[in-house]
């Protein structure tokens, strides 16, 4: 864990690790492709963003309690995650066109979780919230790519909106005014996936054997 800001210190926030894929060659060839023309590092991060929340969509199934199924080449390859997996994927990218970017945790209450998601979970509080924070124009910036806009639009939720020069993180209220994303205890943010610490609150929600659901079957 690193939350250091000083330059001499950046340099850990555009390595690649095990799950943070940033020197893949599919990693590097799709964040090529999203940012081909962009001029500045903050053109880039919001390219780079909506690719991620849109073209990503969205699947609390995904979830899982091994360490390989939060590689960012496997998000890329399944097109799907939930917010740990898609961070990991965001960050990746980032750091593929160089731009710094590490993982931010939070701890919140979703109180649009629908009913039969809150009976599976036993709660709509999740512990483990990930999103990404990029080091753009000398300071960090916070964007939480987690709902497609096609999930937000079927639900009624409003869609995060990023522009490169403050924070976007999950709204506090839905279309409607009423209570949505409650942020409860915001974590120290990290350089690489803490996958342990993780993984162990995620096991004790769906078991110690939790693999991706990659069809319905699942």
């Amino acid at each position: 864990m690193n939350s250091g800001h000083r330059e001499e210190d950046m340099s850990v926030y555009l390595q690649p690790t095990f799950t943070i894929e940033s020197a893949h060659e599919a990693v590097i060839g799709r964040a090529e492709e999203i940012t081909a023309g962009c001029l500045s590092d903050t053109e880039k991060a919001v390219k780079l963003f909506y690719f991620v929340r849109d073209s990503i969509r969205y699947n609390l199934f995904m979830i899982s309690v091994f360490e390989e199924d939060f590689k960012a080449s496997r998000i890329l390859e399944w097109g799907k995650g939930y917010c740990v997996q898609k961070a990991v994927l965001l960050t990746s990218l980032a750091r593929a066109t160089g731009i710094p970017s590490r993982m931010a945790f939070a701890k919140i209450r979703n109180h649009r979780v629908p009913e039969h998601i809150v009976k599976a979970m036993g709660s709509n509080i999740f512990p483990r919230h990930g999103y990404n924070q990029f080091f753009l124009n000398g300071k960090w910036i916070s964007a939480a790519a987690t709902f497609d806009k096609g999930l937000c639009e079927k639900n009624g939720l409003p869609t995060v909106e990023f522009e490169g020069s403050s924070d976007a993180v999950l709204p506090e209220t839905d279309l409607a005014g009423k209570p949505y994303i409650e942020y409860l205890e915001k974590f120290p943010a990290y350089d690489d996936l803490p996958f342990d610490w993780i993984a162990e609150i995620i096991s004790q929600r769906v078991g110690k054997d939790k693999r991706p659901w990659l069809s319905r079957e699942g």
